[in-house]
């Protein structure tokens, strides 16, 4: 007599049972990245961390590691919250600061960049886990802004915020660009609002075109002249070439401010500093070309 009801009620639990598994106990991450223009992140992932096409990706990877961009939709702190720049410090944007990243913040001139012209852009932000309740904001680099110094916040001036949105997989907006030229960069911070302080981060190289480039030499035609008076040729004394020794810095360490014409070892190589800054790590020698030359 009693049989029947116990089958009912196994059924039921083991029925409640299989809709509670389904329903997940944490809400789930938001991720994503820029994929037009592509973040730094964004284009590394897509060469490939294990075999990267461009100088910028193989830098990038010898700094940090393959895994960042596997992991590409993840530049991101939990506990944003809004402050930004209390949280994340000058030189380390476009990593949110996480060492994990720190490939994405090499100052280089050579990251592939998209094309792009002032006016009005239509941008793509990639969202592999979308959340509603999002705000987007999106800066860009000043002209003075030089891509092989660290990016530092006051490098950028705001562009545009798009407030309490609700993000799809591939969500597009359109921003105006101003007058630049050469090659710049545009970040933007995803914040999320409801159910969570987590914030995303990315840096878009573009170039505006024009950049300053070195006036060519002018080619000077002589005029013809009378053939001027033969003179005696006075050979002047000789006098030794001043050798010129470039400051030895011992071996490379983080922390250190180095000067132009600074030598440093690394790895048993021997390098020279090119322009002055103060090393970080991820920015050692063989990874910073535009900071050091291999002697």
């Amino acid at each position: 007599m009693h049989l029947r009801p116990k089958a009912t009620t196994g059924a039921a639990a083991l029925a409640i049972g299989s809709l509670l598994a389904l329903i997940p106990s944490t809400p789930a991450q938001a991720h994503g990245s820029m994929s037009n223009p592509p973040s730094r992140v964004y284009v590394c992932k897509n060469e490939g961390p294990e075999t990267p096409k461009s100088e910028a990706c193989k830098a990038a990877v010898a700094a940090g590691g393959t895994q960042a961009f596997y992991d590409w939709n993840e530049v991101s702190l939990l506990e944003a919250g809004g402050n930004h720049r209390a949280l994340i410090p000058d030189g380390k944007l476009c990593s949110a600061g996480r060492e994990k990243y720190r490939g994405l913040d090499l100052p280089r001139a050579d990251w592939p960049a998209t094309r792009v012209s002032p006016g009005p852009l239509e941008i793509t932000y990639h969202a592999t886990a979308p959340h509603g309740g999002s705000n987007f904001e999106y800066y860009i680099t000043k002209q003075s802004w030089n891509p092989t110094q660290p990016l530092k916040w006051s490098d950028l001036e705001p562009l545009k915020t798009f407030n309490n949105q609700n993000p799809v997989t591939f969500t597009k907006w359109t921003i105006d660009l101003p007058q630049r030229t050469g090659r710049q960069l545009i970040y933007s911070i995803w914040q999320r609002v409801l159910y969570s302080n987590e914030a995303f981060y990315t840096c878009s190289d573009v170039d505006f075109g024009g950049g300053s480039t070195p006036s060519p030499t002018p080619t000077v035609t002589p005029t013809s002249s009378p053939t001027p008076t033969v003179t005696p040729t006075v050979t002047p004394t000789s006098s030794p070439t001043p050798t010129v020794t470039a400051t030895q810095s011992g071996t490379w360490k983080a922390g250190t401010a180095y000067t132009t014409g600074a030598q440093v070892t690394y790895n048993g190589a021997a390098y020279r500093c090119l322009q002055p800054h103060t090393a970080l790590a991820g920015w050692e020698p063989p990874n910073v070309p535009s900071l050091w030359q291999r002697v």
